[in-house]
């Protein structure tokens, strides 16, 4: 499988971020300002080498250029140009794990060489896993780069000391050229110290001989030192992980070595830099970004805890509460006796259910260990003796393999889960174990090679395997759970470090050797595991190669080890955060599944501990890398951030209106006396109700400021126990009732459209010059004194130094001379009308609407677009016209994804429904229209549209919200399908792409229906009920 990479805008931003760095300088062909030095053949003629030309601009240059980006990235402006120490320039970029580091910073190379010629890099990676994994991306990556730049390739190669002829190429000719290299391999070959013989308490030191073959005239390379070569390249050096690459010392070997190569500049890119080594920050996406734009996966967390004494109490784990028809049951593990003593089971039960009887009547259960309550909207379990247990509690005698083994079997049943959910989807789901020790997996002595986990897997297996498969109901996915290829001992599979002698070892001995005879089976296999045709989809991995696994189907990690203070928990959930691909390689992202990125994507922790403690540990660790941002709200948020108004007029905002804001935001609500967000403010952000009072029109600068806002709960992990998981009422679907008002509604259509092109260049010539409108750049020069500090908050929230002089600096053109865009292609990209169209769009609007392309090409592309998508909607809206298909949607939709929703917090209980549940998109509107319907007398079926039923429109894919069966005689219209809107949403609010779908629904409707109503919007069931009896 080949993965299919995409534009992704933050991407771009990154490396335009680092290009705008050096507007005005000039580009350059190739060659650098150094002469080749031959070696032995000096002398005999002068030949200009290649390599990357000297930064001509003056440092101040750059260092206004730096703040310039830095301002328009919204991040603080640095007062001077920083160096890393003895080695020059460099410049820091941030992106959360998961978000495209790799292909950003290749990006950003070619970036570099469009716009300045620039063609030397080196590239330096903290182990050999993750060098593996760039190199794999570079290979993987080059027909999507190529395509993108005219078809240019860069030559790349990972440096090997005994291999001088690649170094040689890289600095013989004018194209692109990356050297990748591994910490490990740099520290020992450019150490220049270590190149000699030396005395070392009287007695000779032998040179380290890689060393020697960098810092040595070489007979093999002309008589040249491989360094000067390299050196007089001036390569630009990456550093993927600097807090690793770089350490702590800052004279240490890594950071002279990379002083020996004399570069450009360095770029550091990371998701969590050292403090310490941070020099002029030009891109942020942080992990709350990444997460708020859906760039990663949601995290969900199963934990574990251990309660009570192991003396006094049988052994009891708590695993899941299952809530279906009827009361609530429990499935429980305990102990039962054997012919050989006892074992370990799982089973479902419900109150009364007595376990000193069924456990063969064990002494440890003899004390009232009867299930007395099970209450399935708290998560518990009450026994007779006062025991109260919540999902993931454990009591008894609780040994470190008893919790392994409750940790794989949820790891599985978690897995399976997942699977079943996504099979329709074509999804393939992967599940990583971390261990400490190889011989727990994989044995090398005796008969018998599988370890204690690998048998605890298989059991497990078997035994979850044969619980759950009555339950799911497609037939796709039982075949492939039941073919012999997808057996379970088939299904795992160990990746170690492997010793001369193909013995798997423990990862820390001699790390480059063992590792790299690895990582070509574990790279090779990356792609190949996604596919459905692979058996393995469950992993077991030495910990310490956890930094080589990111694959992008990663769904569950479960940590089989003891947590310890060194290993961070962003660092355990790294290596599944990236969001998943299909069989066909593309990537499940907004673009794919719109608002529904979270329901595919989720990462889930099996932990072995409790949710509250691994939640805080996370939570703290995201809170410390998002130090930066501003914990509390005051005025002095908003002030100078930017803004643009509904009409597309733009600015900063002044402190007379930041004022405003603030006291707009207490008027509404929205923040309380300490200074923070309300849960009202989250819940009307989430259901698109925010209102603003007198500064309503200021919205979506408001709204961008307050997102730089620190929310502990944006970043809090989810209890993966909480959600429960929907179940088909069969019963409900097969009533005549439902049955009626799915034959009349089970129709697909497709669309006609014949507007007038000429009517829509004018229209869309006329909103472009009326209200098209980009954010200038401009430098920002302030002044600022700090007086006094009233207190600790007013640090923390960066409003104790007082504001002085303020002066503009004006940028006229942001394009620098190199740079070209396709604006006809993006446009056509972004608009899907004909290259013809756009050049008579282009053409008509007026020079100065044209100009602010130079001021800002990226803002006035995706602005453009939107202007003109809106005159395309509002054209398509008069004049198009649905016809019926010969083809129907197949009632699979109703099964085919899982539904998870959490009782309280966004789903209700249903009898109703198609499902026991009603997962809800808000617990505002569509709760209390649900809970209608679930209980007035004259509904007697309904459902909340599944994805899979959807209208195609102009403006993408439609799914309307709810179907609703009626009493017969008890209203007019008995068969009906509604959008819900609230907030008092008339149709004449409705804006845009929606107001577009909306009406497109009613068109598909009126075509397939034979009275002609039988869809509409309702903000409530009232209005519901008075549009169906009018």
């Amino acid at each position: 499988m080949q993965i299919r990479y995409k534009h992704q805008r933050f991407q771009t931003e990154a490396a335009r971020s680092i290009a705008n760095a050096f507007t005005g300088q000039p580009k350059s062909d190739g060659q650098s300002d150094h002469t080749i030095n031959q070696g032995k053949n000096k002398g005999l003629f002068k030949l200009a080498g290649f390599g990357n030309k000297n930064v001509v601009l003056a440092r101040e240059a750059v260092c206004e250029n730096v703040r310039a980006v830095q301002t328009e990235q919204g991040l603080k402006p640095v007062d001077y140009l920083q160096d890393l120490q003895g080695v020059g320039m460099a410049f820091t970029i941030e992106m959360e794990t998961g978000t495209g580091k790799t292909y950003t910073y290749i990006k950003t190379m070619y970036e570099l060489n469009e716009r300045y010629g620039w063609t030397k890099f080196v590239v330096v990676v903290p182990s050999i896993a993750i060098r593996e994994g760039v190199l794999k991306s570079f290979e993987s990556m080059q027909e999507h780069f190529a395509q993108e730049y005219n078809g240019k390739r860069m030559q790349y190669f990972i440096y090997n000391s005994k291999q001088l002829s690649k170094i040689d190429a890289f600095a013989s000719d004018a194209g692109m050229h990356v050297m990748i290299i591994n910490t490990q391999a740099f520290n020992s070959s450019f150490d220049e110290d270590s190149s000699k013989d030396k005395m070392v308490k009287g007695k000779v030191k032998k040179a380290d001989k890689t060393a020697r073959i960098i810092f040595d005239k070489r007979d093999e390379f002309n008589s040249r030192r491989p360094i000067d070569v390299l050196s007089q390249c001036h390569p630009i050096m990456i550093i993927d992980e600097p807090q690793s690459v770089l350490g702590v010392d800052k004279g240490n070997k890594t950071r002279k070595g990379l002083a020996q190569f004399r570069p450009l500049f360095t770029l550091l890119y990371s998701a969590t830099h050292r403090k310490g080594d941070i020099y002029n920050m030009m891109f942020r996406l942080d992990a709350i970004d990444a997460y708020n734009q859906k760039l990663v996966k949601k995290i969900e967390v199963k934990g574990i805890k251990q309660i009570g004494s192991t003396a006094t109490n049988g052994y009891v784990y708590l695993e899941e509460i299952i809530i279906s028809k009827g009361n609530p049951q429990a499935r429980i593990s305990y102990d039962v006796k054997t012919a050989t003593g006892t074992k370990q089971t799982s089973k479902v039960v419900g109150e009364q259910f007595d376990l000193y009887a069924q456990s063969g009547e064990l002494n440890e259960y003899k004390n009232n260990f009867i299930v007395e309550r099970i209450d399935g909207l708290e998560g518990t379990v009450r026994f007779a003796n006062g025991l109260v247990l919540h999902e993931g509690d454990a009591v008894g005698a609780v040994n470190e393999d008893y919790l392994r083994r409750i940790q794989i079997r949820e790891t599985i049943r978690t897995h399976l889960e997942r699977e079943r959910q996504l099979f329709g989807q074509k999804i393939k789901v992967l599940s990583l174990f971390f261990i400490d020790h190889v011989d727990s997996y994989r044995k090398y002595e005796g008969e018998d090679s599988k370890g204690k986990y690998a048998k605890m897997f298989e059991e497990e297996y078997r035994n979850v395997l044969s619980e759950l498969m009555p339950t799911f109901g497609d037939e796709a996915y039982l075949r492939y759970l039941s073919d012999p290829r997808n057996a379970a001992e088939k299904i795992h599979q160990g990746y170690f470090s492997m010793d001369k002698k193909g013995k798997a070892v423990e990862s820390g001995n001699r790390e480059g050797e063992n590792e790299e005879r690895a990582f070509d089976l574990i790279m090779k296999d990356k792609a190949r595991l996604l596919s459905l045709k692979e058996p393995v989809r469950f992993i077991f991995s030495h910990s310490a190669l956890k930094e080589g696994w990111d694959n992008p189907n990663v769904f569950q990690i479960c940590t089989l080890k003891n947590s310890d203070n060194e290993t961070k928990k962003r660092q355990e959930v790294g290596r599944g955060m990236r969001l998943c691909v299909n069989q066909n390689g593309e990537r499940q992202d907004a673009d794919v599944l719109g608002d529904h990125v979270f329901d595919t994507n989720i990462l889930t922790v099996i932990a072995s501990e409790s949710y509250d403690d691994f939640a805080k540990k996370l939570q703290t660790e995201i809170a410390e890398a998002c130090g930066d941002r501003p914990i509390i709200i005051t005025p002095n948020l908003f002030e100078g951030k930017p803004y643009t108004k509904a009409d597309g007029t733009n600015g900063r905002f002044d402190l007379a209106q930041a004022r405003a804001i603030y006291n707009a935001l207490i008027r509404q609500d929205y923040v309380d006396d300490e200074g923070a967000l309300t849960a009202q403010y989250f819940e009307d952000k989430q259901n698109g109700a925010l209102d603003f009072g007198k500064v309503d029109d200021l919205k979506d600068g408001i709204i961008a400021a307050l997102d730089t806002v620190f929310n502990p709960s944006s970043v809090k992990p989810e209890d993966a126990r909480k959600p429960k998981t929907a179940n088909f009422q069969k019963e409900n679907f097969d009533k005549k009732e439902f049955q009626e008002l799915w034959k009349r509604i089970n129709q697909r259509t497709y669309y006609q459209v014949n507007f007038d092109t000429s009517d829509l260049v004018k229209k869309s010539i006329k909103a472009l010059d009326d209200n098209l409108k980009v954010t200038e750049i401009r430098i920002v020069v302030e002044g600022g004194s700090l007086d006094n500090v009233r207190d600790k908050e007013s640090l923390e929230a960066g409003v104790a130094m007082t504001q002085g002089n303020t002066r503009t600096i004006h940028v006229t053109e942001a394009i620098g001379k190199g740079v070209t865009y396709d604006l006809i292609g993006k446009l056509v990209t972004a608009t899907g009308l004909t290259r013809k169209t756009i050049v008579e769009i282009l053409k008509g609007i007026k020079p100065a609407t044209f100009h602010l392309f130079k001021l800002n090409p990226e803002e006035f592309i995706i602005k453009a677009g939107l202007i003109i998508n809106d005159c395309k909607a509002l054209a398509v809206i008069q004049c198009i016209k649905y016809e019926k298909l010969n083809d129907k949607f197949s009632t699979d939709i109703f099964t085919e994804n899982m539904l998870r929703g959490k009782l309280g917090i966004n789903a209700i209980e249903s009898t109703k429904s198609l499902y026991d549940l009603v997962v809800l998109d808000s617990m505002g509107t569509e709760k209390n229209f649900a809970e209608s319907l679930e209980h007035e007398d004259d509904v007697v079926v309904y459902t909340k549209l599944p994805n899979g039923f959807y209208i195609n429109t102009p403006m993408g894919k439609y799914n309307p919200d709810w179907a609703v069966a009626f009493r017969e005689g008890s209203v007019k219209h008995v068969y009906f399908v509604a959008e819900s809107k609230g907030n008092d949403l008339q149709n004449s609010q409705l804006r845009g792409s929606e107001e577009s779908k909306i009406e497109c629904a009613r068109r598909h409707f009126k075509a397939i229906s034979d009275n002609g109503y039988i869809y509409d919007v309702a903000k409530d069931y009232k209005s519901l009920y008075d549009i169906v009896t009018k």
